[in-house]
Parts: C-alpha cells; sequence; structure tokens
C-alpha cells in the first residue's frame, strides 16, 4: 500500500495532537470545580499591604491536591519585583534567599541543564539579559543531521510595572530580548544557531507574518522564561507543541508545578503545587494549572520549571513540600519580590 505524502502524513499528526488537547480540555472542563483558598497571611508575618498569602488542601477533580499561591500588587511601589542567578552552579531557593538579604518571596523559576547549570531560559535582572534561551533542540535517530528551532514563553514586568506574557527570542549579541504576542510554529532545518536577522529573512511563513504583526524589542525591567505559555486573553491556550515542551500526551501528566501571571487589575500572580506525594498531593496537569490559573483572574499565564525544582519560601519559609525528598532542589535562578527599605 502507497504512504501518503510527509505533508498528510504531518497534518494527520498535528490533528491527533489537536484532539488530544481539546479531548483533554473538555474532559477537566466538565469535572472542574472550583478550588476552595483560604488566607494564611499570619503563617508567614510580616508581610506588607499589598501582598497577600493563600493555600488549599481541597481536593482537584477528585485527587488529592495541595498548593500555595501569592497575590501581588505590581503597581505597590513598596514592592520591588526582581531577579537573582548564579554562574556555572546552582543554589537553592534558600541559599538565595540569604544571598538577598532576607527578600519577602523567593521561587524557582528557569529550566536548566543538571549537566552544565546553565539556564535554559531568558532572565532579565535590572533591564539587563543575563540569561538566553535555547532556541535550538539537535535531532535524533533519522533527524539526527537537523535542528528544531522554537520560541519559549516568559514572563516580564516593565518599567512602569505593567506585566506581559509573550513568546521570546533572545540572540547574545542583542541588548533586547524580541518578543511576538502570537505563538510562532516551532520549524526544522539543519542550522544549529539561528541569528534573529537571518531569522527575519530565511523562516518559515509563520514567523514572517508574525514578525510582520509585529516581533518587537522586550524592553522589560525584571523577566523570567519556562513554558509552555498556559493562558492568553484570559482563556486557556497551551503552546506546548509550538514551544516543544511537554508534548503529545505529556500534556496531561500530573507534577509539581510553578506558574505565574498575572490579572486585569494588574495583581501577580505566583502559585506553586505540591506533587508526588501519594495520599496527599497528586500534582496537576497543564490543562488543570491553567484552569487554576483562570479562576483566580489570571488574563495570561506561564508554566515555569516544575517537578523537583517547584519551590517558594514566604521570609524564608517553605510553602509546599518539595517532591526531592522534601529536599530544596539547586537552581540557577529565582524570582524574588523584596520590600524597599524605608
Amino acid at each position: 500500500m502507497q504512504q501518503p505524502p510527509n505533508y498528510l502524513l504531518k497534518q494527520r499528526s498535528k490533528l491527533y495532537h489537536n484532539f488530544i488537547f481539546f479531548a483533554a480540555l473538555l474532559f477537566y472542563t466538565n469535572l472542574n470545580a472550583q478550588v476552595k483558598w483560604i488566607n494564611v497571611n499570619d503563617r508567614y508575618t510580616p508581610l506588607p499591604n499589598g501582598m497577600n498569602v493563600y493555600t488549599t488542601i481541597d481536593s482537584l477533580d477528585g485527587k488529592p491536591f495541595r498548593a500555595y499561591y501569592v497575590k501581588a500588587d505590581l503597581k505597590n511601589k513598596t514592592l520591588t519585583f526582581t531577579t537573582d542567578t548564579t554562574y556555572k552552579r546552582r543554589l537553592t531557593p534558600a541559599q538565595f534567599f540569604k544571598k538577598n538579604e532576607s527578600p519577602l518571596l523567593v521561587v524557582n523559576s528557569t529550566f536548566f541543564s543538571f549537566a552544565t547549570n546553565q539556564n535554559l531560559n531568558i532572565v532579565i535582572k535590572n533591564g539587563q539579559l543575563v540569561s538566553y534561551n535555547i532556541h535550538s533542540m539537535a535531532g535524533k535517530a533519522a533527524d539526527t543531521l537537523t535542528y528544531r528551532h522554537s520560541l519559549n514563553g516568559a514572563l516580564g514586568i516593565s518599567k512602569k510595572r505593567s506585566a506581559d506574557v509573550a513568546w521570546i527570542y533572545t540572540d547574545s549579541s542583542k541588548k533586547f530580548a524580541y518578543a511576538s504576542q502570537e505563538i510562532i510554529e516551532s520549524w526544522k532545518d539543519s542550522f544549529s544557531i539561528r541569528p534573529f536577522s537571518d531569522l527575519m529573512q530565511n523562516s518559515p511563513m509563520a514567523l514572517k507574518k508574525s514578525s510582520s504583526a509585529g516581533v518587537k524589542k522586550w524592553k522589560m525591567q525584571t523577566a523570567v522564561g519556562g513554558g509552555p505559555v498556559l493562558v492568553q486573553n484570559g482563556a486557556i491556550k497551551i503552546t506546548n507543541n509550538e514551544e516543544l515542551k511537554f508534548t503529545g500526551k505529556a500534556i496531561n501528566d500530573m507534577h509539581p508545578r510553578t506558574l505565574m501571571g498575572y490579572t486585569k487589575n494588574n495583581q501577580l500572580i505566583i502559585m506553586v503545587i505540591e506533587g508526588r506525594n501519594p495520599g496527599i498531593a497528586d500534582g496537576a496537569s497543564l490543562i488543570q494549572a491553567a484552569q487554576l490559573m483562570i479562576e483566580l483572574g489570571c488574563k495570561e499565564a506561564l508554566n515555569l520549571d516544575g517537578g523537583g525544582s517547584s519551590c517558594m519560601l514566604i521570609n524564608g519559609k517553605e510553602t509546599i513540600k518539595p517532591s526531592d525528598k522534601g529536599l530544596e532542589r539547586p537552581v540557577p535562578a529565582v524570582f524574588i519580590i523584596q520590600e524597599k527599605v524605608k
């Protein structure tokens, strides 16, 4: 029997992945009831005005669930939103807490390489790019001589204290990152490195179209990257396949999670979800994570590194129990909230 052309095979594969996503989305949307959160500011005092802590041990779709989230007012000028990162080494969140003179909040952020301790995603600190996205992934097996390229999701906060979630391209030769407000399909070629200027001239039509619609300099004061993007315009829009993260059925896997998003009224939401703790906390899928952020009013939201990396400290105190035998995993970058000294 004659095989269909390659483009038909690719189309069938895309249709299959879309079917899996929407079937799972329909299932969780119908099943999910809003989780009940309680304020636990008294556990983490002292906290300034404009910052609140919530937790839940409510079940999630009938399974044991435990999570915490912080709501912080982006427009409150007594709060400073920043990042910290390391060079060729990793620190635990507790070590970052000590290094940064006891900030209000420390939470893990980027994905990283265990082999090199290198961040794999963008980090912006004080308006400066201090870490870059890895945009090229070497192919395997029959695709050994090819590379897959993608843009990655990130959340940034501008000097005016406005937040944005976008798909980011970074180039170490450029002062600023570049952002698209629309997802760009990943693509494959034989180049291991593609400068941004080269991409604009030779990339697939999807990228050229997005470029004409406005791939622009992303002038953020603070930013951390990860992926995939979970929420856009207040609706579930998970770009795991386009970002080449947790593709296919992995969208439904239950894990500890670290999430960030923001609401229309300029509230930053940072959530950590406990997982891999049988009978106490099963974790959450990406679809469940997106739904949780929408329930809290997020206009846009992003998934960050999870699993054993998920850890959030408030005034130096742990929230969820980390899944690496209860121990904090060393990471190369964190997001931080500080209170300005009066």
